[in-house]
């Protein structure tokens, strides 16, 4: 099993990226997280793996910390979420915020995440309360720093994050202007969740 790749930043997505390694390239899906960390194209890149093997298909899941890979494991632990809606949720929440929602049994945070209804959320909550660790104080993450007029690199990118979790065009489209209008974070990760929560 794979469990760590290191090598050059081929291409970068919201939900992938393609790292060559010894004349190879690696198709890994990532959490926006991780997408967020990532350095420029053309640049070393080390990710922890988690590989995913299936009848039909081997999946490479990629994360830019040893805490999102433990949470991705945990998540897909539960039933009822599989590879593809661990992911989802971890683009959702950031690893602390995801962890808090869960200790404390904040359904209504959880369910805000495409795709998580509240039968997910509560078995989430019931499965792992236990087996997270505490966050410590001040990690959890809010974000709101200045905003920006006009639909930009950054606005486009997280158009295609939000699609890529399921939501029309039309409703990103939407949840992207209310997070400008209410103040969009200049940065790539608090935007998006910021305009994922603007969803619903």
């Amino acid at each position: 099993m794979i469990a760590h790749l290191r090598g050059t930043l081929l291409e970068k997505h919201p939900n992938q990226a393609v790292v060559e390694a010894g004349g190879v390239g690696y198709d890994v899906a990532i959490p926006v997280s991780t997408y967020a960390a990532l350095p420029e194209l053309g640049q070393e890149v080390r990710l922890r793996i988690h590989t995913h093997v299936r009848e039909d298909a081997l999946q490479l899941f990629g994360f830019w910390t040893g805490e999102e890979k433990m949470l991705f494991e945990k998540l897909i632990s539960v039933s009822g979420i599989g590879p593809k809606l661990g992911l989802t949720v971890l683009s959702g929440l950031a690893a602390a915020d995801l962890i808090t929602a869960i200790r404390a049994g904040a359904t209504e945070r959880l369910v805000r995440v495409p795709g998580v209804g509240k039968k997910t959320a509560e078995r989430m909550i019931l499965e792992l309360r236990e087996k997270l660790p505490e966050v410590a104080a001040g990690a959890a993450t809010e974000a709101t720093p200045e905003g920006k007029p006009a639909f930009n690199a950054l606005e486009q990118d997280v158009l295609s994050a939000l699609i890529n979790l399921g939501c029309t065009g039309a409703a990103a489209e939407a949840a992207v202007r209310k997070a400008k209008a209410a103040g969009a974070p200049v940065a790539f990760e608090p935007f998006f969740r910021r305009a994922l929560e603007l969803l619903r």
